[in-house]
């Protein structure tokens, strides 16, 4: 079983990236949303099959895994969010990434269905969380003992991983190799 990483707090700012959830409103979120579908697609255009499925070191995903995993974390934050806007205080899930890499075999993923899929689940998110008012915001969750966040911070968790990882695949990704 996967080690669960702990969430990161309320007001991370990502040293790798540059996102910081304070200065990160639902808006901005959901400008974010909508620009990383073209962005993955940009970032991932030109590479070889064998570019788009190599791991750049062990432990490190290719990028077609990158862009599996994000499509999954769209769809989970759609579901996490769904569940904390109807029930009081809800307990999370966690995501088990690398046993869901494994079991969905990410790596062997068709690339023009898992953007297809991307996009589709980056809009679907960003459509949830234009609705959502600041009240609601303020509601929250559970994943594990210690962990409770806010709706507000699922919302920039999932931007967040987006970007993060839009910058893993542009890191190590050269065209044609």
């Amino acid at each position: 079983m996967d080690a669960i990483p702990p969430l990161v707090p309320e007001d991370h700012v990502c040293d790798s990236c540059g996102l910081s959830y304070p200065y990160t409103d639902t808006e901005q979120a959901a400008d974010m949303l909508a620009s990383l579908p073209a962005r993955f697609r940009q970032a991932v255009a030109g590479l070889t099959d064998a570019a788009l499925r190599r791991r750049p070191e062990p432990g490190t995903w290719s990028a077609i895994e990158y862009l599996c995993h994000v499509r999954d974390v769209f769809d989970v934050y759609t579901d996490r969010i769904n569940q904390t806007l109807a029930q009081e205080h809800p307990v999370l899930e966690p995501m088990r990434n690398d046993q869901r890499a494994v079991q969905g075999r990410y790596n062997d993923q068709n690339q023009r269905e898992v953007l297809d899929a991307l996009t589709e689940a980056a809009a679907r998110l960003r459509a949830l969380i234009t609705g959502i008012t600041p009240a609601q915001r303020l509601r929250s969750a559970t994943r594990l003992p210690g962990e409770e966040r806010t709706l507000l911070w699922l919302i920039r968790q999932a931007a967040h991983e987006g970007i993060h990882h839009l910058h893993d695949i542009e890191r190590p990704a050269t065209p044609g190799s």
